[in-house]
């Protein structure tokens, strides 16, 4: 099996690790040292890191330095969290792209089938494609989310890289892809012919500056994703010590750790990445970010509700809104006062979603007689 080819924490950091306060987060942390996979059954989460960035479309500017990270990852103060986290090890460069793919590939889909999710530090983020095609044979639709400055759509015909892994996902069969939505994206990095073709497939985009003005328009779209990626060279150049990063207009540290904490928040999402680690100078404040975003997926994560949403449930309140010649359904949770729309399924197809997450916006919009353009998008993918 492929476990085999993970190389795991070393012992004297596993030590050093297991010295620090039981108040910090290495109380719920237990390390893989060779053992079966029979063992993982009480493990909720999975730490995994993938030494390899040969497809990297960035110039390297550091060596790997993710035990830097676990280290201080592991010594972060905690409240009252019930979380069982396994750290698998770092996944080593293999002869090929190909070969660290492969072992990638099957250790998820193993950790997919037992309900574990696998945060993920790269490594070039064409690794975000393995991630997602581990889903194949588990679950039938994924929805990709990715924080990003650009698509990565690229040119499918060439070899893929890490600004072209969209493009493969577009036409790799099986098309298990439902929906691709990029936040963050900033237009003069983007070809039109890129944007167009978004809108053409019913993707989802939202500029950096849509997202500045109310960040909490991604909340209801990680409610809905399975799969997060991030490449951390979205980060605004003045939050991080590396005068040679060029993206002088990105998300702040601020941004990027909300995100994270909105994507463990989410009931749905089942698979978390943060890539292009390598592409930025090490430094104590990247250290510090990449750290406190896990820890605020984590802590998104000890605050699931995992809600059970349905037009049935009498934790749910109904709204019906007329609407041209739609009568669009609304269901509020009383629970967490989240929201979410019925979308019409015109193939009764049972793998495709019928309730699309949303927010209070989008129903006072319907009843203002604006039809959400998300809502829209789902619709017809759905008749397809």
């Amino acid at each position: 099996m492929a476990f085999e080819y993970l190389e795991p924490v070393n012992v004297e950091l596993q030590e050093t690790i297991q010295s620090f306060s039981n108040q910090t987060l290495s109380n719920f942390v237990s390390f893989y040292n060779g053992e079966e996979e029979e063992s993982f059954d009480n493990t909720q989460l999975a730490i995994i890191c993938v030494k390899d960035s040969r497809n990297s479309v960035y110039d390297d500017k550091s060596e790997f330095y993710y035990d830097e990270v676990r280290s201080q990852l592991y010594n972060m103060y905690v409240g009252n969290w019930e979380l069982n986290i396994l750290d698998l090890g770092d996944i080593s460069k293999g002869d090929e792209v190909s070969d660290t793919a492969y072992v990638l590939k099957i250790i998820l889909t193993q950790l997919y089938k037992k309900s574990i999710i696998p945060i993920i530090l790269g490594g070039s983020q064409d690794f975000t494609f393995y991630q997602y095609r581990a889903y194949d044979g588990v679950k039938y639709m994924v929805n990709l989310t990715s924080a990003d400055h650009k698509f990565d759509l690229g040119n499918s015909e060439l070899p893929m890289n890490g600004q072209s892994y969209i493009g493969k996902m577009i036409i790799d069969e099986p098309y298990n892809l439902f929906n691709y939505c990029n936040l963050g994206y900033q237009t003069f990095l983007s070809p039109q012919e890129e944007i167009d073709l978004m809108e053409k497939l019913f993707f989802e985009a939202l500029r950096l500056g849509e997202l500045k003005q109310d960040f909490i328009r991604a909340e209801p779209i990680l409610r809905d994703t399975d799969l997060l990626s991030i490449d951390i060279y979205c980060v605004k150049s003045s939050e991080i010590a590396d005068s040679s990063h060029k993206n002088i207009n990105g998300f702040s540290t601020f941004d990027l750790c909300k995100l994270s904490r909105y994507a463990g928040m989410s009931d749905k999402l089942s698979s978390f990445g943060i890539y292009e680690l390598q592409a930025m100078k090490k430094s104590e404040s990247l250290i510090h970010l990449i750290s406190q975003m896990l820890w605020y997926f984590l802590e998104g994560f000890n605050l699931r509700l995992n809600e059970k949403v349905s037009e049935s449930n009498s934790s749910f309140v109904k709204y019906n809104v007329p609407i041209q010649d739609e009568i669009l359904v609304f269901i509020k949770s009383e629970v967490s006062g989240r929201w979410w729309i019925k979308i019409p399924n015109g193939n009764n197809n049972e793998h495709k979603p019928s309730l699309l997450a949303c927010d209070k916006q989008d129903y006072l919009d319907a009843t203002s007689s604006i039809i959400p353009d998300r809502w829209l998008k789902a619709k017809y993918k759905n008749s397809i």
